[in-house]
């Protein structure tokens, strides 16, 4: 399957580890290393297939490469994922066995946390490699600083369709309570957003709502939700064929990756006259943390570059506006700018 992909045809190595006494299963994915070592986090997900598994490790690596050169950042693109339940794997010793692969790639591949994989998890990794970011030891857990960088972005579109950057009034409907969408939610409340929340997890809805006063919407019935602003911040492939039509806002612009199963549907949207922030560019204020974290830096600074989303984000969009193109084809663009420049330009070692 990896050889006949041809739209991940430009992977530089796809590399799958096995231990049997851990249980361990894993497939890391190096997209491009044309910038610098491939940085990206290991997911944990119970997938229907190998296949899956493989795919979601394709994209996702596919998109840290253009997330690291929007961000302009020194890095490549690459992502792991582990298969298995989070529930109900050997955490431990997995991760002691995982970390002893992504050593023998020899700082190819740095990675640090994802989905269901935390700070805990990157300092059992640590045991085994140097080639690790986002642990207890470093700036911790970069997902508050995502959902800043978010933050920002959102209020750039905001400023791109209504002619100002405040939340003051705005109602944004977030989708996904997890680290992200809650610290988003927290943040767009301080700027005076009126938020509606909705999470598989119905007891994590009710306890923020309780505590924020804020309204819910049932899973099911988020896309239709009237609203500014459609903050996806779960899982990706949910701006599709089928929700589309069901959106009633200006702008889709959220945390989580792989917003869209299709890149046509970037295009679909602006049909719609709908604002769609790519998700690589809104949401890399996470590289941009384990990228200070391993490039030297501090959390506040982390913190400070996160705001800079916002420019850059809208800065596409003007862009996007003088080549009646997409925001998405415009981000494409900048990124690919940097990788030919990278190429033109290699780095000798020290």
């Amino acid at each position: 399957m990896v050889f006949d992909s041809t739209a991940h045809s430009d992977h530089e190595q796809v590399s799958y580890f096995t231990d049997p006494e851990t249980g361990l299963r894993a497939i890391v994915a190096i997209h491009d290393t044309t910038l610098g070592p491939s940085l990206g986090g290991t997911r944990i997900l119970d997938y229907d297939s190998e296949d899956d598994a493989l795919e979601d490790v394709l994209r996702l690596s596919h998109a840290m490469t253009y997330k690291a050169a929007a961000a302009d950042l020194p890095l490549g693109g690459g992502k792991a994922v582990v298969l298995g339940d989070p529930d109900e794997i050997k955490r431990e010793a997995l991760f002691e066995a995982y970390g002893r692969a992504v050593d023998c790639l020899a700082g190819r591949y740095i990675t640090s946390v994802d989905v269901n994989s935390g700070v805990e998890d990157m300092d059992v990794i640590a045991r085994e490699t140097d080639h690790v970011v986002g642990t207890s030891g470093g700036l911790g857990d970069p997902s508050p600083i995502t959902a800043h960088g978010v933050f920002h972005g959102i209020r750039a579109c905001a400023e791109s369709v209504y002619g100002a950057p405040s939340m003051d009034g705005r109602d944004v409907v977030i989708q996904g309570l997890g680290k992200v969408g809650r610290s988003l939610a927290e943040e767009l409340l301080a700027d005076g957003a009126s938020v509606t929340v909705s999470d598989v997890d119905r007891d994590a809805v009710d306890a923020f709502a309780e505590e924020y006063d804020v309204e819910t919407v049932r899973p099911d019935a988020v896309y239709s939700q009237s609203c500014d602003v459609f903050a996806p911040c779960a899982v990706g492939g949910l701006i599709n064929d089928d929700t589309i039509p069901q959106l009633d806002c200006d702008i889709v612009a959220g945390g989580a990756n792989n917003v869209l199963a299709d890149r046509r549907h970037a295009a679909v949207l602006r049909e719609r006259d709908v604002l769609y922030a790519p998700d690589y560019v809104i949401n890399g204020a996470g590289l941009i943390t384990v990228a200070k974290e391993y490039l030297g830096g501090t959390r506040a600074e982390a913190f400070e570059e996160a705001a800079a989303v916002g420019d850059r984000l809208l800065e596409m969009i003007e862009l996007a506006d003088e080549r009646d193109t997409t925001v998405l084809e415009a981000a494409d663009a900048y990124a690919e700018r940097r990788i030919e420049a990278g190429k033109r330009t290699p780095t000798v070692p020290s």
